[in-house]
């Protein structure tokens, strides 16, 4: 997988600037040597071409070789890029050629680039025969020279019957031109002009990085104030953004940079204002919490003492001494403290529930028994209603482990109000068991054909004192707190509750129970005797269910002043704290239960969510310095979380 490397814009802008400016150089060199050269080499051309045309003239008149042999000295010392200059005598004369025109259908920039010599011919022709002793051209030296224009002079006299024609070809001037020396003399005759253009061009690029450096000055300067802000997290103040050049977008960034700084502190204000009246909401929240139970603990005592003395009274009665209306008075006024009795204490459950002074007792039960004891106890109500009250069981007999009594309370209150709640049918209650690797969910359905509720209560059910006909008159009596301690109590042993219902057609309610085994080799007994409190807001799970299926006694709070009024009461052993409830809460709570243990130290634990591990170390010194003793990622391993607690109670 490639790699790509991180490059700051300064120095992406540098390297580009200095690689378009190379090239540039480069490529105008190179032209500038091509183009240059190959018109050098052209003149050159046309002087070699006229210098062998004046020789071979020279050559052709009389006396002309000596001349023309001084001539080739001088020549051959003055340019050094001719390499010679030689005369090929011709035994035949032929017609003279025009050597221009044979070399101009060369090309010119090949040869000049590419050839290493090239050679230029010019025809000395006999035009002065007439005139002058023939002669011959030179070739290396004049006596050679001279040589052959006697031999050509006697050829030319013992051949009297044969005139030579007019401008006949006697030989030829051949110059050769070394083109190795010409490139190389042209380069130092032009060295100084390339050097002096090279410095020029030097300057300018220096003066146009010197141009783009501005704007990278400006842009190095917001990255840093970029990085001190993302390496401050404190900042309170935005740097001073220094801008030395004002560039239009460099301008614009600067000025969303401070206006998004200037957004972010007041949003940091804001959030800081909602989360101190957060606390005060939470405080007036537990006070309001506190109140209400207190109130409610006051009423109910109240309450229950008035009806004490009223079902006394009724009891001292003699219904022997009453007549039938006095006795139909009676039993109506026992039939209504009967029920102000159930509801006085189902609030005062509900009470205890809030304050956590529930715990869970586990027993020995057989889930067939239970049923049917409870079929047995609501089956005249039905009848006298006229309802048809059955069971289907899914599954064989079976002994299970829970608190039965709490099960028991969940399955009549969610019978009785289908009974309540149904004027003709039939109500069906459903059990089955499902069987899981460490564990069985107990699932029982309540099924009814009565009123049926509307879609839009159904999630205010399980509120306290909700009543879907808030009315005086309304036709069914009751307070509305049934629901509310039913699935308080789900919450207590981990059991969930689902509803399903429609309006005019009947309602459905389906408890899950998780429960475990009543013959299976467990390891809970180690546990035996040591209390434990749960701390948590919304439900309690897994840790509370490995709890009480490891033999320990739990005591579950959603308020923390409800778990250290338990302190107060009774000797905790150890105190989680649920993963739901934030690591600021948690050293809150940790730091008042400090506060008030006086002879006894309870083992203080807090489940983080398994996805704040990396964000340990932000909240793990502080706790501890409160007094939470061990932290840990909740866990749904049984055998991790039973390995974790023997550690942990070691240290006790």
């Amino acid at each position: 997988m490639s790699t790509h490397h991180v490059r700051s814009i300064p120095n992406l802008v540098r390297l580009s600037a200095f690689q378009v400016i190379a090239v540039a150089i480069l490529t105008a060199f190179l032209l500038s040597f091509i183009y240059g050269f190959v018109h050098h080499y052209q003149q050159k051309r046309l002087h070699i071409q006229q210098l062998a045309d004046v020789l071979s003239d020279i050559a052709s008149t009389v006396d002309g070789a000596n001349l023309a042999a001084r001539n080739i000295g001088m020549i051959l010392e003055e340019d050094s890029s001719i390499q010679s200059i030689v005369f090929y005598p011709s035994d035949h004369p032929a017609v003279a050629l025009k050597q221009p025109e044979i070399e101009a259908n060369k090309n010119d920039w090949y040869i000049s680039l590419f050839i290493n010599t090239i050679s230029f011919n010019s025809a000395v022709t006999n035009s002065h025969i007439n005139d002058i002793n023939k002669r011959s051209i030179f070739n290396e030296n004049e006596q050679q020279l001279s040589k052959v224009l006697s031999s050509n002079n006697r050829k030319v006299n013992t051949n009297t019957d044969n005139s030579l024609e007019s401008n006949a070809v006697i030989g030829y001037i051949n110059i050769t031109l070394d083109l190795n020396k010409l490139r190389l003399e042209w380069v130092l005759k032009n060295i100084w002009l390339w050097l002096a253009t090279v410095a020029f061009t030097v300057s300018c690029m220096i003066f146009i990085m010197r141009k783009l450096n501005w704007s990278t000055k400006d842009i190095t300067e917001l990255a840093k104030v970029c990085d001190i802000v993302v390496g401050s997290p404190e900042l309170r103040e935005l740097p001073s953004v220094q801008q030395n050049f004002d560039f239009q977008e460099l301008s614009r960034i600067r000025l969303a940079i401070i206006t998004l700084f200037n957004r972010l502190k007041i949003t940091e204000k804001k959030l800081d204002a909602i989360a101190a009246f957060e606390v005060q909401l939470h405080n007036k929240d537990v006070s309001l919490s506190m109140q209400r139970a207190n109130f409610q603990s006051m009423i109910t005592h109240e309450l229950k003492t008035s009806l004490n003395a009223i079902s006394g009274g009724i009891q001292l009665l003699n219904p022997r001494t009453l007549n039938e209306e006095q006795k139909d008075i009676l039993a109506i006024i026992r039939q209504g403290s009967e029920h102000l009795d159930n509801t006085l204490e189902q609030i005062i459950q509900l009470n205890k529930i809030e304050k956590g002074q529930v715990s869970i007792s586990l027993s020995d039960f057989n889930p067939l028994q239970l049923l049917a004891d409870l079929l047995s106890e609501f089956e005249p109500t039905a009848k006298q209603k006229g309802l048809e009250l059955t069971s289907r069981v899914k599954h064989i007999d079976y002994m299970l482990q829970g608190d039965i009594d709490k099960i028991k309370q969940i399955i009549s209150t969610l019978i009785e109000n289908a009974i309540k709640f149904t004027l003709s049918g039939q109500v069906i209650v459903e059990s089955q068991l499902n069987y899981f690797h460490q564990s069985i969910r107990w699932q029982i359905k309540v099924t009814d054909t009565g009123v049926g509720i509307d879609d839009k209560y159904i999630d205010d059910l399980f509120t306290a004192f909700f009543q879907v006909d808030s009315s005086h008159t309304r036709e069914y009596s009751g307070l509305g707190v049934g629901l509310t301690v039913v699935n308080q109590i789900a919450q207590l042993i981990g059991a969930s509750i689902e509803v399903s219902s429609k309006l005019d057609i009947g309602s459905e309610f389906t408890v899950t129970i998780p429960l475990r085994n009543a013959y299976q080799n467990q390891r809970h007994f180690s546990f035996t005797g040591l209390n434990f409190a749960y701390y948590y807001h919304e439900q309690t799970g897994f840790i509370v269910e490995e709890l009480q299926r490891l033999g320990a006694s739990v005591t579950c709070h959603q308020y923390g002043l409800s778990v250290i009024e338990q302190l107060t009461m009774t000797t905790v052993d150890m105190i989680m704290i649920a993963e739901e409830v934030s690591p600021e809460k948690a050293a809150q709570l940790a730091r008042y239960i400090r506060e008030q243990e006086s002879t006894h130290r309870a083992l203080l634990v807090y489940w983080y969510p398994e996805q704040n591990t990396p964000n340990l170390s932000s909240f793990e010194h502080g706790l501890k310095a409160v007094g939470v003793d061990f932290l840990h990622s909740t866990t749904r391993d049984s055998k991790e979380f039973y390995n974790l607690l023997k550690q942990w109670l070691a240290y006790a």
